[in-house]
């Protein structure tokens, strides 16, 4: 598999998942920007704003070279070399706080003409309120998706994207997991076929997931939770997050990489919901789970509904 095919398949999962994307929003357009970067390569850049599903939908393709800096090669763990890098990442943030945000990416990464290279990336659901159904369907559609490739992959995909998607500072994880992959090397062929694997798994799994919730009825109280929450994903982005640190660092578009933002958000001053609250249980929830190997009503209030909080 060369630079060029994996560049391809990235262009090609970018229009299969704004295609998908729009059959929600059919008053609403993706605006498209092509942009070049200083230094070498560019990208598209396709986002919807203000939808009656989608608050913010980004997708955005890139395929960039130049010299890798020793910040940038020490951040990676490699020399300072000639790179060159291609992918697709992506961020969906709903408008109903019982729709999940949705995050995916898949990376190629080439020094020195090929001299070294890798892939990386892995899909992750960050809901405001868990949905023990949902989660299940989430974490199936991944391990059928990744079973092929070794019965291990899962369960090691799903502790790296456990660990990764991580605040240290709040002691929770950013949702509720999914798998991330990193410095996959060798038999690219078939390294490709695990992109397209985990890529239809998050297609199916997560739009179905976006029409089952989608007309769940909410109010402020949601809203309000919802923007608490959305508030613990910019702080993981500006923190803690690779591709929006490589992005910046090697002078990517900054519009491009800061659009996985959501755009609202809020923080409170030592916010703690009320005890029993389905928001205290949601926080509850924000923490490594076996969703695979949970009951239906574990975690649950007395007064929830057998699957949700």
């Amino acid at each position: 598999m060369s630079f060029d095919k994996a560049a391809q398949f990235a262009m090609d999962f970018q229009r299969a998942t704004v295609k998908l994307t729009q059959s929600f929003e059919p008053q609403k357009t993706f605006l498209v920007e092509s942009w070049d970067r200083p230094g070498g390569g560019g990208g598209c850049t396709m986002v919807l704003e203000d939808g009656k599903v989608f608050e913010r939908a980004a997708v955005n393709f890139s395929q960039v070279h130049g010299e890798l800096s020793a910040r940038m090669a020490a951040a990676i763990h490699v020399a300072p070399a000639p790179f060159r890098a291609t992918g697709v990442s992506l961020i969906l943030h709903p408008v109903n706080p019982f729709v999940p945000t949705i995050h995916l990416n898949f990376r190629y990464f080439e020094l020195d003409g090929g001299k070294d290279w890798w892939i990386g990336g892995g899909t992750d659901v960050t809901p405001v309120y868990p949905n023990i159904e949902d989660a299940k369907l989430f974490h199936t559609s991944l391990k059928a998706a990744l079973d092929p490739f070794g019965a291990e992959l899962y369960g090691q995909f799903k502790k790296e994207c456990d660990e990764y998607f991580y605040l240290p500072h709040r002691n929770e994880t950013r949702g509720i997991g999914g798998v991330f992959f990193d410095y996959l090397r060798g038999d690219f062929p078939n390294r490709r076929n695990l992109w397209a694997a985990v890529g239809e798994a998050f297609h199916k799994s997560y739009f179905a997931i976006v029409e089952q919730r989608k007309n769940t009825v909410f109010g402020p109280n949601e809203i309000a939770f919802q923007r608490l929450r959305r508030g613990r994903y910019v702080e993981f982005n500006l923190l803690f997050d690779r591709g929006t640190k490589f992005g910046i660092e090697s002078a990517g578009r900054t519009e491009s990489v800061l659009a996985s933002m959501p755009r609202f958000a809020e923080w409170r001053y030592n916010y703690a919901p009320p005890a029993g609250s389905k928001e205290a249980l949601a926080i509850e929830m924000f923490k490594p789970t076996d969703w695979l190997g949970m009951a239906d009503n574990d975690l649950l209030g007395s007064n929830a509904a057998p699957t949700s909080i």
